[in-house]
């Protein structure tokens, strides 16, 4: 397919092999993927805003090698934005977003710091991550015992899929002067180490893979300042175009109390049904307005 020219809130860009397969086992093409992120931009661009963005580029689809990109791609239009340590692309605008899907960048992963100020984490994040034979279902009970620990901290927390095999599970902060990615990750560190201790054969907080088999690895180091997380309504780079999808907890509950998390997994057309019926579920996520306490989760 020939290069096609769009304009995009006053942006120009040059699309490229639209026609080229990007998930084979769906036939959906790059011309999709570029579709799926001009749609969700509206809901995505929040969470991407001032974030330097880690890329996972498929050129030959799913099917083909992949490759992890920190800094902003070359011949980068002069209207992409850049920051971080390593000159990342940052997705401040729609446009910035469909130039990436042209890239093939599948998958967008942030930091939970921002650009102008990575001292001060804006979330803590908890990677639920299960060992086969575990799998979503027990990450979904899991979450919903974390959820009622953050609770009795006085704690909201949010929950999205991983778009992979697991859950996500990010409590907003309010960024401040005594909270850094050390007091992040020492916080989740000691809920996962409570969870853990409460029922130790379901849940490990060791990288391992040999002591996983089984059980739901709750993945503390994510809160690492250098560490990023894939984005609420980005794709991945998986078999069919499955979504990071931010969820409700009644999903979560009902999935529990059902039995199965087949209702928990969303691909691109299916996530953007849910964001013309729900709005941005995540969008408390970057609200801010809460801060770690000062006691620690031991009971």
């Amino acid at each position: 397919m020939d290069p096609v020219r769009v304009a995009l809130d006053g942006r120009e860009l040059v699309l490229t092999n639209l026609d080229k397969v990007m998930y084979p086992a769906a036939g959906v093409t790059k011309a999709g993927v570029v579709d799926y992120y001009r749609q969700v931009a509206p809901v995505m661009l929040p969470h991407l805003r001032d974030r330097p963005l880690t890329l996972v580029r498929c050129p030959d689809g799913t099917d083909g090698e992949r490759f992890v990109e920190k800094r902003c791609p070359p011949g980068a239009p002069s209207w992409v934005r850049t920051g971080g340590p390593q000159g990342s692309a940052i997705a401040d605008e729609p446009a910035t977003l469909v130039w990436l899907a042209n890239l093939a960048a599948l998958e967008l992963h942030t930091h939970q710091h921002t650009a102008s100020d990575p001292e001060r984490p804006r979330a803590v994040i908890f990677d639920l991550d299960p060992g086969p034979p575990a799998g979503l279902l027990e990450c979904a009970r899991l979450a919903l015992e974390l959820r009622d620990v953050l609770e009795r901290l006085g704690l909201r927390s949010l929950v999205k899929t991983s778009g992979s095999k697991g859950l996500h599970v990010s409590v907003p902060l309010e960024p401040d002067g005594r909270v850094g990615a050390d007091e992040t990750k020492a916080f989740a560190w000691a809920v996962a180490d409570l969870l853990a201790r409460r029922a130790p054969d379901r849940v490990v907080t060791e990288m391992a893979r040999a002591v996983r088999a089984g059980k739901v690895f709750v993945d503390w180091s994510q809160n690492d300042a250098h560490k990023t997380t894939v984005s609420a309504y980005s794709l991945r780079a998986r078999e069919r175009p499955w979504v990071s999808t931010p969820l409700r907890w009644e999903e979560v509950e009902r999935a529990v109390h059902d039995g199965t998390a087949e209702p928990l997994r969303f691909e691109a057309p299916a996530v953007l049904e849910r964001v013309t019926g729900h709005g941005d579920l995540w969008a408390a996520n970057v609200a801010g307005g809460q801060h770690l306490p000062r006691t620690s989760p031991d009971r």
